[in-house]
């Protein structure tokens, strides 16, 4: 945020806090607006994109949300706190969808930004973990209990 107008970023600030304020009080269509109007002010700022990215999505605007995703990941270079979140939500969006190779990769590089929620995500999505896992509960069923055949055995 040091390459911005000092002046300008404290009124975007104050919009973007605006913004989320309106979403989590139901009224969606206001914090679009805020967003919106701070990114007419500093268009080269990830933060606004992410959020209203997360606003459309909440509108049901998937194809507006990944826009400004794919613009905030842009802006933010794929990194810090922006870029993170941008990651994270794209790779929502890109599993619900079913693409989940492409999920698992933005997932995996918002991991090595440390999110802890894309790890766990990137995880879930890899097919030798979800099969080490399988095989992992399956011992220690039998573990715990031993006089129960498992679903192989039957």
């Amino acid at each position: 945020d040091s390459g911005f107008d000092p002046e300008l970023l404290v009124q975007v600030k104050e919009l973007e806090v605006q913004g989320v304020c309106a979403a989590e009080s139901g009224d969606v269509r206001s914090a679009v607006e805020c967003f919106s109007h701070a990114i007419r002010l500093l268009p080269h700022r990830a933060s606004a994109y992410n959020n209203r990215a997360q606003s459309r999505r909440l509108q049901g605007d998937t194809a507006g949300a990944l826009e400004d995703l794919e613009r905030a990941i842009s802006l933010s270079g794929a990194a810090g706190q922006s870029g993170c979140q941008a990651l994270v939500q794209r790779g929502l969006l890109l599993r619900l969808s079913g693409q989940d190779e492409e999920a698992r990769h933005d997932f995996a590089r918002a991991a090595e930004l440390g999110s802890a929620f894309a790890r766990h995500q990137a995880a879930l999505l890899n097919p030798y973990a979800a099969l080490c896992n399988r095989m992992l509960a399956q011992v220690i069923h039998k573990l715990r209990n031993p006089d129960v055949p498992s679903q192989q055995e039957l």
